[in-house]
């Protein structure tokens, strides 16, 4: 089976996250696209970040009803800050039935070079990139790259973050059920509303 993986904190996750992945089941020959939750992106501050366990939690809420998504804490057992190639290397061992390719934004794309041995993955690994604006499809030596113009949304991870700190309202630009469990439980309430 052809699986994409999404890579990325889904801090939380948001609609946008969704839409790119069901765009890219309807305009690729992928079969699923997995969503990889990163416990600790080495490009983030860890401060920043809801526990692993509920933003997991989290985008299972999002996905329960396709049977094409998936969430999976692969990198929670992994050492950490997580870095894709060792998670790569780890599913290909776990899954050899499967064959799997890494989905990414333009903007990511950019700064593919300065990823841990970033040329296994070029070379190894089909990458399918959706376009940002502002942030052009750069020539990389990729052995197979797929380009796509998805609908993107200016939705953030960051942005909600504030509107809840603010105690304002996300419906919609999360899923009701994400929204109602983020309401449920308290996530990213400010301990101290000074703050």
């Amino acid at each position: 089976m052809k699986v994409g993986l999404y890579f990325g904190s889904f801090n939380p996750i948001h609609s946008g996250h969704l839409i790119i992945a069901q765009h890219i089941l309807n305009e690729t020959d992928l079969a699923q696209v997995w969503f990889v939750v990163s416990p600790q992106n080495p490009f983030k501050q860890q401060k920043q970040l809801l526990n692993e366990y509920d933003r997991l939690h989290l985008v299972n809420l999002a996905i329960q009803k396709s049977a094409s998504l998936k969430a999976i804490d692969i990198e929670f057992r992994l050492p950490k800050p997580s870095y894709t190639i060792a998670t790569l290397a780890y599913l290909h061992e776990k899954y050899p039935q499967h064959s799997f390719s890494v989905i990414m934004g333009s903007d990511s794309l950019q700064n593919l070079d300065k990823w841990k041995n970033a040329e296994q993955i070029m070379e190894n690994y089909p990458i399918y990139v959706y376009t940002r604006p502002g942030f052009p499809i750069v020539p990389h030596q990729i052995k197979e790259l797929h380009s796509l113009t998805a609908p993107l949304l200016e939705i953030s991870a960051t942005h909600i973050r504030e509107l809840i700190s603010k105690g304002k309202s996300i419906r919609f630009l999360v899923p009701d059920v994400v929204c109602d469990e983020i309401e449920s439980a308290g996530y990213y309430k400010l301990k101290n509303p000074s703050q």
